[in-house]
């Protein structure tokens, strides 16, 4: 390694440096400024340990660099050009965090981190590594689920209800403006209260295209109306995104997030690697989607406070992606949900190339920063590269000269003490992953899903009675058997009654007749007064439920 990768700030060390003092057994101290941030890092409490200090174009394995636990909640960045180290970074810290029993969430965008689950291959660079920064390296391979979202690649499928997805977060997928996104909110609120669950498009499309039915453009009259314009750019959006095969994201059954909290029987915590190779030329939506999950998590977790370990720490892999074209009401519900959920034991790291990716707003709130090297080819880069260093703390490194100087698996840290303050800038030789770096055998792979207890939950996807067949059996439309072909609302004439509707339902359906022919019809229910708040949920029983929403618009109902 070159010394001007860990050059020390111009004026820093003016003065002449004497002899490094003689430590005992004769191996030569640390350099004072060296001695200075190790200092910063020497915690007392469970830590986890990044790699040694680069001084001076030397790498000091006596000088370790590490971040305390507990301090893994206060969120963080890993940032740098491409090629330089942030996959493996991530992984290291991941095989850390479930070791010390805490789950892990990776988005796994370029493929390469299925890899987490099985023992690590040693090799020269591997046993060079690690005897440069002391570390005892061993094979190991860490308790892994595999994920894919709708099933799209290979994984456990991972589904939203539109429902729950909630219009905010639906509007950024399909490139709304303000005033079309909140046309989208008054359709939700309108589903909310009619009890019409939106599970997959078919049902969105239903209640749009109802609501501008001469049956039904009455219903929101009173709270604004939705227009005949706005309808149709909603509904051609709707369009354009099945047409683009994005159908299979949204339906049941719905992923429960809660499943990303789980430890091993060993006591380690799971890693759930979700799989984006497959869906890497949608990133509105893959991005959107992770926002979505967060947010669940927002919305269902209880207050921790500050506990000795994050109960999740979740990895925003291609950050910059999620605030590409935001709006202001997406970006201060992101900033919101990023603030908050610290105190629900969540960390969240954001994985991109600058800092200048994500906003100040959210990037003021990231205390632990693990820069890989930037380059600064180009008078842009060299403004980014300005830019990156005024977000550091003050430093005794030339940080301009240092980004631009680093190798492969070497970053610029700073980190949250123990007490919450920043730790001194600290040039790092990173560790080296104990997991393989990079895919498992396919074959591994598919036995990994399809053993896992979570496959027999979510592989199958169900099509129950939702909005779209209330709609249909109001209208006098078919049932549920012969509509879930996908055909929109004004498609299908004639077919099934309300008895029959129910019938399909499952068990239970006797007492489903006994009550309608006691209680208002589905068509009452549906466009009367709307004192009800939900109708029953059909699968073999029924169970009222009531719908709540958070920040995002998100729903996640009390049961």
């Amino acid at each position: 390694m070159s010394d001007r990768r860990s050059t020390p700030k111009a004026g820093a060390t003016a003065a002449p440096r004497a002899a490094a003092p003689e430590a005992p057994g004769g191996a030569p101290a640390l350099p004072r400024e060296a001695l200075e941030i190790a200092a910063g890092y020497a915690f007392t409490g469970p830590a986890l340990d990044l790699g040694a200090l680069l001084w001076d174009g030397r790498c000091l394995p006596d000088a370790q660099i590490r971040v305390p636990l507990p301090m893994l909640n206060r969120h963080g960045l890993v940032a740098g050009a491409t090629g330089t180290g942030k996959t493996k970074t991530l992984q290291l810290i991941a095989e850390q965090l479930s070791a010390q029993g805490v789950p892990v969430f990776l988005a796994d965008v370029k493929g390469d981190l299925a890899g987490v689950a099985a023992p690590g291959r040693p090799n020269d660079k591997v046993r060079s590594r690690s005897a440069e920064v002391h570390q005892q390296w061993t094979a190991t391979g860490f308790p892994a689920e595999f994920h894919a979202l709708g099933g799209i690649g290979r994984g456990i499928p991972v589904r939203a209800t539109i429902t729950s997805f909630g219009p905010v977060l639906l509007s950024k997928v399909l490139r709304l403006n303000r005033t079309q996104e909140q046309s989208l909110g008054l359709i939700f609120h309108y589903a909310d209260t009619k009890g019409l669950e939106l599970v997959d498009l078919k049902d969105l499309r239903a209640v749009v295209a109802f609501l501008t039915s001469e049956e039904g453009k009455g219903e929101l009259k009173n709270i604004g109306g939705l227009s005949t314009a706005t309808a149709g750019v909603i509904l051609r959006s709707l369009t354009a995104f099945e047409a683009q095969g994005m159908a299979d994201f949204f339906g049941e059954p719905e992923f429960d997030t809660g499943e990303f909290l789980r430890t091993a029987p060993d006591g380690r915590g799971v890693v759930s690697v979700l799989e984006l190779s497959a869906v890497q030329d949608r990133p509105q939506l893959f991005s959107t989607f992770l926002m979505w999950l967060l947010a669940d998590l927002f919305h269902d977790l209880p207050e921790v406070g500050d506990a000795d370990r994050p109960k999740l720490v979740f990895f925003f892999d291609e950050a910059h992606l999620l605030f590409d074209d935001a709006s202001e009401a997406f970006l201060d519900a992101i900033t919101q949900t990023v603030r908050l959920i610290r105190s629900k034991g969540v960390g969240v790291f954001f994985v991109t190339q600058t800092p200048k990716d994500v906003p100040a707003e959210v990037l003021g709130q990231l205390g632990n920063r693990v820069q890989h090297a930037l380059r600064a080819f180009t008078p842009d880069d060299q403004k980014a590269l300005r830019a990156t260093v005024k977000t550091f703390p003050n430093s005794a490194y030339d940080l301009e000269e240092l980004l631009t100087g680093l190798g492969t698996g070497e970053a610029v840290v700073t980190v949250l003490s123990e007490k919450g303050a920043p730790t001194p800038v600290a040039a790092t030789r990173l560790r080296a992953p104990q997991s393989l770096m990079g895919p498992i055998e396919a074959g591994a792979l598919e036995r990994a899903v399809t053993e896992s207890a979570l496959y027999g939950r979510y592989a199958q996807a169900v099509d129950r009675e939702s909005a779209y067949e209330k709609l249909q059996a109001s209208r006098g439309g078919k049932g549920p058997d012969e509509v879930r072909g996908g055909k929109g609302p004004d498609e299908v004439r004639g077919g099934k009654g309300p008895d029959e509707i129910r019938e399909a339902a499952g068990a239970g359906a006797g007492e489903s007749r006994a009550r309608h022919q006691e209680q208002p019809s589905v068509v009452e229910q549906v466009v009367g007064s709307g004192m009800f708040k939900s109708l029953a949920r059909s699968i073999g029983t029924q169970i009222g439920r009531e719908i709540t929403r958070s920040v995002f618009g998100t729903a996640r109902r009390r049961r």
